[in-house]
């Protein structure tokens, strides 16, 4: 029912704001159909000023000059009535596209802000839920020792899993503010993505995670932000590939540069989304038709970390299927 509202109210915007535009534009065309007459009868008149002083003898200059002079005159106005309705017409035109773009981002911005909220909302309860379950069932029934290791890891997991929901809310906000300022150290960049690999393959032992890393590679940052944004990459390549498809992380020094790629066997992203996917809140298709969890700030604060870390980001296809992020670092 939502959703069925906020597209009519789309639309009906849509129809205001081109209603608006054109009656603007007829405006500024009847404006100028009424000085082109207004200039016709002045032209007329000037030519019947013209021909009663060639009839009265006062001409001072012989009558093909004055008339040429007349049509001269007409047509100088007409090209001052052309120059400036053309001007009011391409401010027009630039102003009603400034808008419209305006109005399209704040809307799109809206609705990904509301599916944020709705994934967000989600994305707490889902971990407190299954971290109360596991409590009262140590709290409630006499467990053996076995079965009560069981349900604290799994609590602790889903607290763990909380605490990164709340450090990347919070991070998206610190990274957009300029004046925020990053740590700077030589790190072991590849024991770093070890570390990483190895913590997805003790917390998903049933997926088929693969790494080749080229040992010592080192970087200058900070070890904590780039954790986290390999880490999202990973997760979400992990996210969004079935459970029997293998995942490859593999890093790499190319010349002067550091590379990381990430290959999944997934679906794979539609080129029209590609740019798209890296932008806050974004997510691929509509929120209430995926089946992923998510916020839509992972690959956002990954892009945000390795652009601060002076590398980018990109996303190609992986053949037959699937795709392959790229995560390079410029030495």
């Amino acid at each position: 029912m939502r959703n069925t509202y906020k597209r009519y109210r789309l639309k009906l915007v849509n129809i205001v704001y081109w209603f608006l535009l054109l009656y603007i534009i007829a405006g500024l065309m009847r404006w100028f159909i009424v000085l082109d007459r207004q200039s016709q009868k002045i032209t007329q008149y000037e030519l019947g000023q013209v021909r009663m002083d060639v009839d009265s003898a006062k001409a001072p200059r012989p009558f093909t000059n004055a008339i040429s002079q007349v049509y001269d005159h007409q047509k100088m106005r007409s090209i001052g009535y052309i120059g400036e309705g053309g001007t009011f017409l391409v401010v027009i035109m630039l102003g009603a596209l400034f808008i419209g773009r305006v109005v399209r981002r704040q809307m799109r911005l809206s609705d990904q802000q509301q599916n944020f909220m709705m994934a967000v909302t989600h994305e707490l309860k889902t971990p407190i839920a299954a971290a109360k379950l596991s409590l009262e069932t140590l709290i409630k029934r006499k467990l053996t020792e076995e079965q009560q290791t069981k349900l604290i890891k799994s609590a602790l997991s889903e607290t763990e899993r909380l605490n990164q929901l709340s450090d990347n809310i919070l991070l998206a906000s610190r990274l957009e503010d300029a004046g925020y300022a990053t740590a700077s150290e030589e790190i072991l960049f590849s024991s770093l993505v070890d570390r990483v690999v190895r913590a997805f393959k003790e917390r998903f032992p049933q997926r088929a995670l693969q790494s080749a890393v080229e040992e010592g590679l080192t970087l200058h940052g900070d070890p904590l932000l780039l954790e986290l944004a390999v880490n999202n990459v990973i997760e979400n390549a992990l996210k969004y590939s079935p459970k029997e498809a293998p995942v490859w992380v593999r890093l790499v020094k190319e010349q002067k540069e550091t590379v990381l790629k990430i290959i999944d066997e997934g679906e794979g992203i539609p080129d029209h989304e590609k740019s798209l996917i890296f932008r806050k809140f974004y997510r691929v298709g509509m929120e209430q038709t995926r089946k992923t969890k998510g916020t839509g700030l992972g690959l956002y604060l990954s892009r945000a970390i390795i652009r601060k870390h002076h590398g980018q980001i990109t996303v190609q296809d992986n053949k037959p299927r699937g795709s392959i992020f790229t995560i390079t670092f410029y030495t």
